[in-house]
């Protein structure tokens, strides 16, 4: 029997061992996608205790993983993403643990209070004092800059709504004692998504950001591309679209601006018409990237805010998403073919939600590639409700049978949380275990090890910089 998440935690070979410790445990970090608040880097926010960074501020802003483990134990929800106390919530969540055995919080979970805190407890009821009062010690200095200290973070890139003024990226531009370098990535659903009862709402906002009414499609596009202009002087190069069902059709101006005056009358807007109006969208924004040398990247598949109650109550992005199941190849092979057609084409990582698609999307990214560039169109690592064993495993298994994982930009955390930083640790070790079971199975030879010892820090950190240009 192995002991209990070692130094050789999911490796299992000599040569899964030899790969992440000489190679993958030594790379920096770029994380490329998160949702880290701006505003908290720059003040190096300070955690009032285990609770607050562990499960959330009380504020229905927090870690969607946990609290879904925590409703599906019948917990009130105030305790999980509410106001109630802090002991109280961390109490359940502990009290949990073992409850959450083959689930990827009980390993994320422990991670994360060995690699930030030094504790090596087993996280149960009958340790949770210990843990509460050891862990809060620790985060007397354990800020959230040191937080990502911690793990060699190089480089964030945040998710911003093309209307936010980057006043903290501003700041964090002009700070001397930051050593992580923090870009604005570009969110524009906002600008896309016509069909939604607060479209017109955020039309009119962009228009008063940009000093200008917002009539017509023309306008809006020139407005979105002074705001690229806007987040590119502030260090952006990466743009995120949540294509949770890829709209594409070719149109005209006059097709689309006739959708665009439906959206801004709060008219009902068809699923042909989206076709029209996002397609024209998206093949204006990617022309726009391409020519900032930006990357674009396409999150596919969700399915949103199912619990109609909990939406009321409070609002979106509390965790109450799933898995999309439409059919999408032939509108995303459409759009990247027209933006590929144009010349307008810019680097692109696409990112599946539904596992059903993970050999159709990796295929598709192929059809795409560009002289000179090491895999132009990728797909992105195992994303969301994949992100963990099963799904990182189907995630790189697909890339090395029908694309090139050593051209991968590797792992992202796409959190919230300034504890997620582990989940590289994670992504990492089993990618040691996978390319190590080559070497051991005799299907890679082990005289090309050094070789495969670069492929593995290429994928952790080498491969981002270069196709971000970092």
């Amino acid at each position: 029997m192995k002991n209990f998440m070692d130094k050789d935690f999911l490796l299992t070979t000599e040569t899964a061992k030899k790969l992440y410790h000489e190679h993958a445990e030594k790379m920096p970090i770029i994380d490329y996608h998160c949702h880290l608040q701006p505003k908290e880097i720059f003040e190096d926010k300070k955690f009032r205790n285990l609770a607050e960074v562990w499960l959330g501020a009380g504020d229905r802003y927090g870690d969607h993983y946990k609290w879904r483990a925590l409703r599906a134990r019948g917990y009130e929800e105030d305790s999980i993403s509410g106001p109630d106390d802090d002991y109280k919530k961390y109490s359940q969540f502990v009290e949990s643990m073992p409850y959450f055995v083959g689930n990827p919080l009980y390993h994320w979970s422990h991670l994360e209070m060995q690699r930030y805190f030094g504790i090596n407890k087993v996280i149960n009821a009958k340790n949770a004092k210990e843990i509460w009062e050891e862990a809060n010690k620790k985060l007397e200095t354990l800020t959230a800059r040191e937080m990502m200290y911690k793990f060699n973070v190089k480089t964030v890139c945040t998710t911003d709504d093309p209307v936010d003024s980057l006043e903290w990226h501003k700041k964090m531009m002009e700070d001397n004692t930051l050593n992580v370098t923090v870009r604005p990535a570009f969110r524009p659903d906002k600008a896309i998504n016509v069909e939604l009862s607060w479209f017109a709402d955020w039309v009119n906002t962009l228009a008063k950001v940009v000093g200008y009414e917002i009539k017509t499609l023309n306008d809006l596009t020139k407005a979105l591309a002074e705001r690229i202009e806007f987040f590119h002087s502030m260090g952006s190069r990466v743009s995120d679209h949540a294509l949770d069902v890829v709209h594409y059709a070719p149109a005209t101006y006059d097709e689309a601006n006739a959708v665009f005056l439906k959206g801004m009358n709060h008219e009902n807007v068809s699923s042909a018409e989206q076709d029209l109006y996002k397609g024209y969208i998206l093949l204006f924004l990617g022309k726009e990237y391409k020519k900032h040398g930006w990357v674009q990247q396409y999150h596919i598949g969700a399915l949103r805010n199912n619990s109609k109650t909990m939406l009321e109550k409070f609002g979106p992005d509390t965790g109450f998403d799933a898995i999309e199941d439409e059919n999408y190849m032939e509108k995303l092979s459409a759009l990247l073919g027209a933006l590929d057609q144009a010349d307008s084409l810019p680097k692109t990582i696409l990112y599946n939600l539904n596992p059903r698609d993970n050999y159709a999307l990796t295929i598709l990214a192929g059809c795409f590639q560009k002289e000179g560039h090491k895999s132009y169109v990728q797909v992105g690592t195992a994303w969301w409700f994949l992100d963990q064993q099963d799904g990182m495993r189907q995630n790189l298994e697909t890339l090395m049978q029908v694309g090139l994982v050593s051209q991968s930009v590797g792992m992202l955390t796409d959190s919230r949380s300034f504890l997620a930083y582990p989940r590289h640790e994670y992504y990492r070790r089993l990618l040691c275990e996978m390319l190590g079971n080559l070497v051991e199975s005799g299907q890679y030879p082990a005289e090309e090890l050094d070789t495969l010892g670069q492929i593995v820090e290429d994928i952790c950190y080498n491969n981002a910089k270069e196709f971000f240009g970092f």
